[in-house]
């Protein structure tokens, strides 16, 4: 199975990219995935050829609190509207992914009720891991302190079948993976038995686990996932840029090398769980920062807005998430000052990526280091082919990208309207 290989992601949040109500009571029927399917179009213009999808189940309010994963959520629609994206994807060579959450429900989930009123031998009981023993009688544990999130019991084969189960449905319906949200939460062997079964029925399914810390090349191979996200890259790159100290960046490519002898990482700039690119570094720092990832080995994802350079701040607090999963645009092109040149840098780098696609498995070396200067040299696996890529941020941000022969690929320009 090589199809991932050739993927780059166009990572969006469904609720918030359709205005959807989030914790309103308000929430009627409304058919707003269709508002995404309009802008498929959008994403080939951008060079992805992938979208990956946040959750797009029935949930009690933001997503990862699922009330029934094989029901779409009636703020985004029904399975119509799903079909119908599913099908506009595949006609235009799109890959889909959806975001499974296997480490816990909805505390207001039905089986929660259930598991509490029916007892330990219960049916739901097996699925719902419950403290029997708590001092304020029992409870469901949940997710990190979380009250509204019950975990699921990982340990049963009942949960072990539900996870399946909901899987093979939507790849049955014509996706092509699963992003599993919070996967180092769940013991690896969860994953290892549930995904062997899934498996078995839609071999060439692509899975990613959501990893922050720890050993990811252990954590792939004990749970058998195809890849994690690449966390540590992910601050590397920022943090880099933003403290001017390229000795960080260096030492993390340096073990992003050895992840790439294991397994090939996810990797990113931006997600839905972290302040804007943008907003961290500045539009032309923003793309300095899209250089380094589209020069550097991995499976990359482009969180929507990053493009065009939408700004917002992930604060820890209730709806601290909203600012970074806003509504997509009416005019993206305009709906910053420097929305277009954001975008330009985007579409022309992603071209570079397209045009020398061994970078998905290229190693890095320094030829140079200093605090605001960096030049690393991306060579392909076969070590056919290298790049050389050029950091400057002595003064604004610049990064220059060449051939073998010396030959300037790509030069980065400031960023108009910054």
């Amino acid at each position: 199975m090589d199809w991932p290989m050739h993927s780059i992601w166009w990572h969006v949040y469904p609720l918030g990219f359709c205005g959807a109500p989030i914790r309103e009571d308000d929430r009627a029927p409304a058919h707003r995935l269709r508002d995404l399917t309009a802008q498929l179009d959008h994403a080939l213009e951008l060079g992805a050829n992938g979208l990956l999808l946040g959750p797009i189940f029935e949930s009690e309010t933001h997503g990862y609190d699922t009330l029934d994963p094989f029901t779409i959520d009636p703020r985004l629609g029904d399975d119509e509207d799903f079909d119908e994206l599913v099908a506009a994807c595949r006609a235009r060579g799109i890959r889909v992914v959806l975001d499974g959450v296997f480490s816990h429900v909805a505390a207001s989930h039905p089986a929660v009720a259930r598991a509490l009123a029916d007892g330990p031998d219960s049916d739901a009981a097996a699925l719902i891991d419950i403290d029997w023993d708590s001092p304020a009688g029992p409870a469901p544990r949940v997710f990190e302190g979380h009250d509204s999130l019950a975990r699921l019991r990982h340990s049963s084969d009942e949960a072990a079948e539900w996870a399946t189960s909901v899987m093979t449905h939507w790849l049955d319906r014509g996706i092509d993976g699963w992003r599993l949200d919070a996967a180092y939460s769940v013991p690896a062997d969860f994953w290892e038995r549930t995904l062997a079964s899934v498996r078995r029925t839609h071999p060439d399914a692509w899975f990613l686990g959501e990893v922050i810390h720890g050993d990811y090349a252990d954590f792939v191979g004990r749970s058998t996932v195809d890849t994690v996200t690449q966390y540590e890259l992910w601050k590397a790159i920022w943090s880099s840029l933003h403290d001017r100290n390229m000795f960080e960046l260096d030492w993390t490519l340096q073990r992003h090398t050895a992840f790439l002898e294991a397994f090939t990482p996810q990797t990113f700039v931006g997600n839905h769980d972290v302040t804007r690119i943008t907003t961290t570094l500045g539009p032309d720092g923003a793309v300095t920062a899209l250089a380094i990832l589209l020069t550097v080995g991995g499976i990359p994802s482009l969180y929507y807005g990053d493009e065009v350079g939408l700004t917002g701040v992930k604060e820890d607090r209730l709806g601290g998430d909203d600012a970074v999963r806003p509504r997509w645009p009416d005019a993206p092109r305009e709906a910053e000052p420097w929305s277009a040149d954001v975008l330009r840098a985007h579409q022309d780098l992603i071209g570079l990526r397209r045009r020398h696609p061994w970078l998905t498995t290229a190693t890095t070396s320094a030829t140079a280091l200093e605090n605001t200067r960096y030049t690393y040299r991306a060579t392909a696996a076969d070590a056919s082919a290298s790049l050389d890529v050029e950091v400057d941020l002595s003064e604004t941000p610049r990064v220059t990208v060449r051939d073998e022969a010396g030959t300037v690929l790509w030069r980065q320009d400031p960023v108009r309207g910054a």
